[in-house]
């Protein structure tokens, strides 16, 4: 019975808080995507570009979550916990800090700095640990 608690807690937390994640870092981009608007309103695309990329770690969350569902709870229930709690942790912190990147390169673009590459350059490396994360889940 603890095995399947301990699956099931595992579903969740890799779902539970990637989506987590992705809500704060879409927000903390979105926040920052509102104020620009407001001082340069013609670069309201490069905002919404930018303001989607912490979405993807719920994406991560959710496919990890495909993976592992239908799995023998019976048996595998504390190594399911392990990596969900894992994916999910990942996921949330890595979501969270691309949205602060994004939300930096949103106001350099605001302020007329031709930054939109360079800031999904930087966005890219914190998602990098969320597809690890991933892979790693689907490996084990």
């Amino acid at each position: 019975m603890i095995n399947l608690i301990l699956g099931y807690l595992g579903l969740g937390l890799m779902l539970g808080l990637a989506g987590i994640g992705s809500s704060i870092g879409t927000t903390i981009a979105g926040n920052a995507a509102e104020g620009a608007l407001k001082k340069n309103p013609e670069k309201s695309s490069s905002y919404m570009i930018l303001s989607a990329m912490p979405a993807t770690q719920g994406l991560y969350g959710f496919v990890a979550f495909l993976m592992w569902t239908g799995k023998d709870f019976a048996a595998q229930g504390p190594l399911l916990f392990g990596v969900g709690l894992a994916v999910g942790l990942v996921c949330l912190f890595s979501a969270i800090r691309q949205g602060q990147v994004c939300a930096n390169g949103i106001v350099g673009i605001s302020q007329g700095h031709d930054v939109q590459t360079n800031t999904m350059i930087y966005a890219a490396l914190p998602e990098f640990y969320a597809i690890l994360a991933l892979v790693a889940a689907l490996m084990v």
